[in-house]
Formats: C-alpha cells, structure tokens, sequence
C-alpha cells in the first residue's frame, strides 16, 4: 500500500509544482505586459521628438523660461550642474528622459511636447 500512497503524494506534488510555475508564468507574463504598455507611449515620445527638427533659439528661450534657477542663466550651474558638456556625457535620449522624468533629485521631471523638447535638445547641444 505505501507503493501506491506514495506515487499518489508524488502525482499531488508534481501537479502543485506545476500549479505554482503556471502561477509564476502568469504574473511575469503580466509584469512584462504592463511594463511594455507602460514604456511604449515613452519610446513613441522619444521617437517623435528626435524625428523633429529643433530651433537653438526657442530652446534657448524654453531654458530661460524653466531651468536657468537651477542651471544658471548661462547654464554654467547653481543647484544643477553645469550643462555646457552635458551632451558629452548623456545622448539626446538619456538627455529626455532625465528632462522628463526628472531622474536625478532634487531635477523635478517636465512635461514637455515633443517639438519643445526637440529645441531644448538642439539649444543643449549648442552649448559645447
């Protein structure tokens, strides 16, 4: 009798192991999905924006308007580093999502449409 019993037990642990990996697929097949949907309309604003072709001086006129009380008027740097070799460091996709999203505190995270940032991008690589 115990033959059979414990063939029983071991079919009950397979079927609950594979209960579990099932449970397990489901919930990062999920994660995956919601973090997909969630990057897609990001990437689709990125794309769009360096598709557009910037102005230096309405970028320029953006960063008085909204950065230069961290960045200075110059954008040599007050509580924001300076930002005169920023686009030696980060490239124009790093560069929005930083903008964007404020990645680095105390930086707050903007919302800006794609054609103002495609001119804050080209006024930030105008100034090397």
């Amino acid at each position: 009798m115990t033959t059979s019993s414990s063939s029983a037990a071991e079919k009950n642990l397979k079927i609950e192991i594979w209960k579990k990996v099932l449970i397990v697929s489901v919930v990062v097949s999920l994660l995956f999905i919601l973090f997909y949907l969630n990057n897609y309309d990001k990437n689709q604003y990125i794309l769009k924006t360096l598709e557009l072709e910037g102005s230096v001086k309405d970028g320029k006129a953006l960063f008085k308007t909204n950065c230069v009380g961290c960045h200075g008027i110059t954008a040599r740097g007050l509580v924001g580093p300076d930002l005169h070799s920023i686009t030696q460091t980060l490239n124009d996709r790093e560069i929005i999502k930083q903008v964007t999203g404020g990645l680095t505190p105390p930086m707050p995270s903007f919302e800006i449409d794609p054609q103002n940032m495609s001119n804050l991008l080209k006024y930030l690589n105008s100034l090397e």
